[in-house]
């Protein structure tokens, strides 16, 4: 495992998120598969762990402490976020962090963050009246919280304004190279290295949808570099970033962590054959038409119709990239209330969506796709 020194730590290049653990029929997370993948991670270097308040529909935070108690705790360096998106009138966010304490089993946080900064939350954080930053350096000052930072889906202008209203230790952007023109990653990386601000990146894969890119992109890359994962490409390119401190992968199988560690055995960026190589590739992906979904699932805490948002998006996609049976298996295999046309257009899921994504436009496609005769 490679390192990278961040004030007094050295921290793992290669971070441990907590938001795609394996899950079982029920949908709860497989401790036993999930703890198999930890174990892997922090045996072969990985000490930093990032999971949230609302991750697996809260259970994340808990199965985080469980898991990791076996190991000393200054071995190790646990991260979590305070969910200001879902902050509701008369919610108290002391009582909320003493939860998560309580959660992890432990009585500090190495870094902390507020979570999912964005058009929509921003305000939340930035009210003096609720004075969550004071709070959480409040924290800080107590030895509960080691470093203080933020994630964000943001344009720049917003991320400009949000370093200027306070100063943070560090940032959380979704950061690859599809994201780099696409969601105007790179001009949002740009502002946080002009504020001195080192950065963690989330989404490093997006959501997997660069684990594998088309038939032919594929190609291109195995035929560079033979024995090579597509994912590794996506890694290899954040190394060239001098900015960034760490890239977190929500790996959910032992063979992803497995792989990610492979990676990051030894300090590799590509080249500029490599580099050269993987933009051909990407001209090719993008000539398919997909959708942007990370499968983070903020969408469907909102959806009043209980809709699975990111399955049926994968649907649309796998069709767009040719997958000739995925609509006619989604017919067969979902329930009629389970299908896109049970959307009623509220837009409620849209504005939790960090990917801005028109999602009822989505369903409404898709669901034209599965009633055609």
């Amino acid at each position: 495992m490679i390192y990278k020194q961040f004030h007094d730590l050295k921290l793992s290049r290669l971070g441990m998120g907590n938001m795609r653990l394996p899950v079982d029929a029920s949908g709860k997370i497989d401790w036993e598969k999930a703890q198999s993948i930890i174990d892997y991670a922090y045996e072969h270097g990985v000490n930093y762990f990032d999971t949230a308040y609302m991750y697996h529909n809260g259970e994340s935070e808990s199965f985080l402490g469980e898991a990791l108690k076996k190991y000393p705790r200054d071995s190790y360096y646990l991260t979590t976020k305070f969910p200001g998106m879902f902050l509701k009138p008369g919610m108290d966010p002391k009582a909320i962090f003493e939860e998560q304490l309580s959660r992890c089993q432990t009585d500090h946080f190495d870094f902390y963050l507020l979570h999912n900064v964005n058009e929509f939350t921003a305000s939340t954080y930035m009210d003096e009246s609720l004075g969550l930053y004071e709070l959480f350096r409040a924290e800080q000052k107590a030895g509960r919280i080691g470093y203080l930072g933020f994630s964000a889906h943001a344009s720049p202008d917003l991320l400009r304004k949000f370093v200027a209203f306070r100063s943070f230790d560090f940032a959380q952007i979704q950061l690859n190279y599809l994201d780099w023109t696409l969601q105007n990653a790179k001009e949002q990386y740009e502002v946080l290295t002009e504020n001195h601000l080192p950065v963690m990146v989330m989404e490093p894969v997006r959501g997997g949808r660069l684990a594998s890119l088309t038939p032919a992109a594929n190609t291109l890359l195995t035929e560079a570099q033979p024995g090579r994962s597509i994912a590794s490409w996506a890694f290899r390119w954040l190394m060239r970033l001098p900015n960034v401190q760490l890239v977190l992968s929500g790996m959910s199988s032992l063979e992803q962590v497995m792989d990610n560690v492979s990676t990051f055995s030894k300090e590799d960026p590509l080249n500029e054959e490599q580099f050269a190589v993987l933009n051909l590739a990407l001209e090719k992906f993008r000539q398919q038409e997909y959708v942007p979904c990370t499968a983070c699932r903020y969408c469907v805490n909102e959806c009043p119709q209980n809709l699975d948002i990111p399955r049926l998006i994968n649907v649309l996609n796998e069709h767009s990239m040719g997958t000739v049976w995925a609509v006619s298996d989604a017919r067969d295999q979902l329930k009629q209330e389970e299908w896109p046309t049970n959307c009623i257009a509220c837009g409620a899921c849209a504005q939790q969506c960090p990917q801005k994504i028109d999602i009822p436009g989505v369903m409404e496609k898709l669901g034209a796709l599965m009633t055609a005769k």
